[in-house]
């Protein structure tokens, strides 16, 4: 998802501990998306509760964030609203591609074949309305502020870094230097050990930081023409120019200084092109949200996740104390938020 531009970025490495007492805006649907893709049975199956309701996300959420909060980062999760008109086409890829993973995973299961089944299982995830809804409300009874942008969530979370009402864009995409964002980190809701997808071999994944601002330095170029690299590779709004990465990408706008004189030499048009830079340059953003941490909620945490999705009580009562213990930690610093 998002535009293809990682390679030419400037990445380091950080521990969780650079991170405490910055506040993150977290992109929510793609976090949703990687717990939904990661936390699943050998055969691919996601975690359900006794009604066969999905619970990867819950599990996911509830103990992730148990760790930032507890590593003293505050986290504030950024949803998406109405995805923009130029994201139709790029919607009904995802959905094809859902689908087709989906048969092959039925049919892997059934051979036996648990490694493919795997795969093309994580690969059929999706963020419906009512994993939203139950993670919205999860991260409610856990005490963390959420942010309902009005359009896509990257927008806005880079929106709240510029307004100086975060200090970090927390996303494994790359769309939101395009939106602005200063500085993002990876990997976030995903450290630890990871298979590479068709090998056997498993990386450690660490956090990174990216700042927008020396990797530009870096590339010799401006957010304009980093807008131009992205578009020329291929984004969530155009399909990119043929036999075109990032590093010709970045090549041919070195060398004729924007998008337009590509293709002018190229002879070639993108469809609505001025419309997709003047969206990554000034994207439908609110300011009509309130960042306020308040205590976790013991009673509605164990009613939620133990009685109505058939958590451990055990497992709950724990992360709960994390929670807890975190909040009382930092009791003086977060009294302005309660």
């Amino acid at each position: 998802m998002g535009t293809d531009i990682g390679d030419l970025l400037e990445k380091r490495k950080v521990e969780l501990s650079y991170l405490a007492n910055r506040v993150v805006a977290i992109d929510a649907f793609n976090t949703l998306h990687q717990f939904l893709s990661i936390i699943r049975q050998r055969d691919g199956s996601p975690l359900q509760d006794s009604s066969g309701r999905v619970t990867s996300h819950l599990s996911g959420l509830l103990y992730r964030t148990a760790s930032l909060v507890e590593a003293g980062i505050r986290p504030v999760f950024v949803f998406d609203g109405k995805p923009p008109d130029l994201k139709a086409e790029t919607l009904n890829k995802r959905k094809e591609v859902r689908e087709s993973a989906r048969e092959k995973w039925e049919t892997a299961k059934a051979s036996g074949d648990l490694e493919a089944a795997h795969k093309y299982a994580q690969a059929s995830s999706k963020v419906d309305q009512q994993i939203v809804e139950d993670a919205k409300y999860l991260i409610d009874i856990m005490g963390i502020p959420w942010v309902q942008a009005p359009s896509e969530g990257e927008a806005q979370a880079a929106h709240m870094v510029l307004k100086k009402d975060a200090d970090f864009v927390a996303s494994q995409d790359y769309d939101s230097f395009l939106f602005g964002a200063p500085a993002v980190v990876r990997n976030l809701a995903i450290t630890g050990k990871r298979k590479l997808p068709g090998k056997n071999v498993y990386v450690d994944v660490e956090p990174e930081m990216i700042e927008l601002e020396e990797t530009l330095e870096a590339l010799g170029v401006d957010r304009q023409q980093l807008i131009d690299i992205a578009i020329c590779v291929g984004t969530d709004y155009n399909k990119g120019l043929e036999k075109v990465g990032p590093k010709t990408a970045l090549k041919l706008v070195r060398k004729h200084g924007d998008i337009h004189a590509i293709l002018r030499e190229k002879k070639v048009e993108i469809e609505a092109l001025d419309r997709i830079r003047d969206f990554f340059t000034s994207p439908e953003t609110t300011d009509d949200y309130e960042l306020k941490w308040k205590k976790p909620d013991h009673d509605k945490l164990i009613e939620f996740l133990c009685r109505e999705h058939d958590f451990s009580e055990d497992r709950v009562e724990k992360a709960f104390e994390r929670l807890k213990a975190a909040s009382g930690g930092r009791q003086q610093t977060l009294d302005q938020w309660f």
